[in-house]
Order: C-alpha cells, then sequence, then structure tokens
C-alpha cells in the first residue's frame, strides 16, 4: 500500500475534496508541482487550471481552479481557490462562449474597454478547456 497524506481542496463556496491521496499535480506559479507522502513543507501560489488528485484507490481525479494557493505540511496538504469546479460540474460550451466573448472584447475595443477584465476572462476560460482536456485524455476519448 502507498503512502498517502491528506488533501483538501477548498474554493471560497466550499470544500470540493476531502480525503487521502498518493500524489497531488497542480500548476504552481514557478512551474509544476507534483505533491506526495513526505514532501518538504511548502506555500506556493497556483496558476488557474486543472488540478489532479490520485487518491488512496489508486484513482485519479482531475478538478479546475481559478487558481489560488497550496500549503503542504507534513500530513495535510490544502489547496485554497476563489473557484473551484469537480469536472462533472464543469460546462464545456460556457467556457467556449465565455472565451469568445473575451477574444472579441480585446478585438473590438471600445472607449469603455477594461483591457485586464477581459484578460482574465480570457485566463480562465482557457483554463477551464484545457482542463475539460486533460480530463478527456484521461479517459480516452
Amino acid at each position: 500500500m502507498a503512502m498517502t497524506v491528506h488533501c483538501d481542496i477548498v474554493s471560497a463556496e466550499q470544500q470540493i475534496f476531502s480525503g487521502l491521496v498518493e500524489m497531488v499535480v497542480a500548476a504552481g506559479t514557478e512551474g509544476d508541482l507534483g505533491i506526495s507522502y513526505g514532501h518538504a513543507p511548502l506555500l506556493s501560489g497556483l496558476q488557474p487550471g486543472p488540478i489532479r488528485v490520485i487518491t488512496q484507490s489508486g484513482e485519479e481525479e482531475v478538478f479546475y481552479i481559478s487558481g489560488g494557493y497550496v500549503e503542504v505540511q507534513p500530513h495535510v496538504v490544502t489547496v485554497l481557490a476563489d473557484t473551484a469546479l469537480r469536472a462533472e460540474d464543469m460546462d464545456e460550451a460556457a467556457a467556449l462562449q465565455a472565451k469568445e466573448d473575451a477574444e472579441k472584447s480585446i478585438t473590438n475595443r471600445g472607449a469603455e474597454f477594461d483591457y485586464s477584465a477581459a484578460a482574465v476572462q480570457l485566463a480562465e476560460a482557457t483554463a477551464q478547456l484545457r482542463t475539460l482536456q486533460a480530463i478527456r485524455k484521461k479517459m480516452g476519448k
């Protein structure tokens, strides 16, 4: 049996995941992170995109986060995100529409154009689509 660590994935609204895991894989602001039992204590920012969790039973679960932080302690990994979604709660059509809307906003700038808001919307929609692609790849679709 593999060594495990407790993992919590929490958004501003609710706890998305809590359980024993063999590994957590996420995109940190300074590079990709692979966290397993015995990892050194760490606090890192996270980029928007997928978080992969290998559970105690060996199954892989994929979640989307809009960015946030990961804290690694000797026996606990905590992911704190503004927004976190389970794979089954994601809407690909809405993510594609949000991406198209953001791209149109950036292309057709008006006097009231807010570039930073459009860039954030584009980044989040792209990250959600990357997460959905990672889920499809895992499932072999």
